[in-house]
């Protein structure tokens, strides 16, 4: 409801109960907290397939970029590694460093999910 003031001609708001509008800012909050941690899981697990592409295509490890990807890797699935111990060398990478990707996107795009839906 709007009413003016006689005194300086301005028009005064009055507000309504602030609960659509907080209800609306916290569905917001939810929504970017989902996206932020959806991105971060995407992030994550990109880095460690990155690795697996990088190790199976031979790429060379003195290179910077590749110790990046390596060490942000090792650094991501460090609660993983050797979980699989088979001789093959790059199915063992792949299970060891994919497991944890897949991990992370199940976890993250799960709880985004449920906080979109809350």
């Amino acid at each position: 409801m709007n009413s003016t003031d006689p005194a300086s001609g301005y028009q005064r708001t009055h507000h309504q109960s602030p609960g659509p509008d907080r209800a609306a800012r916290n569905q917001a909050t939810e929504r970017r907290a989902a996206l932020a941690i959806c991105t971060m899981a995407d992030v994550a697990a990109g880095v460690l397939g990155l690795w697996i592409v990088l190790y199976l295509l031979d790429a060379n490890q003195a290179n910077p970029f590749v110790e990046f990807v390596h060490g942000t890797a090792d650094w991501l699935s460090g609660w993983a590694q050797d979980i699989f111990t088979m001789d093959t060398e790059g199915l063992r990478i792949v299970l060891n460093f994919g497991l944890p990707a897949v991990i992370y996107l199940l976890l993250g795009h799960g709880i985004a999910a449920r906080l979109n839906r809350a």
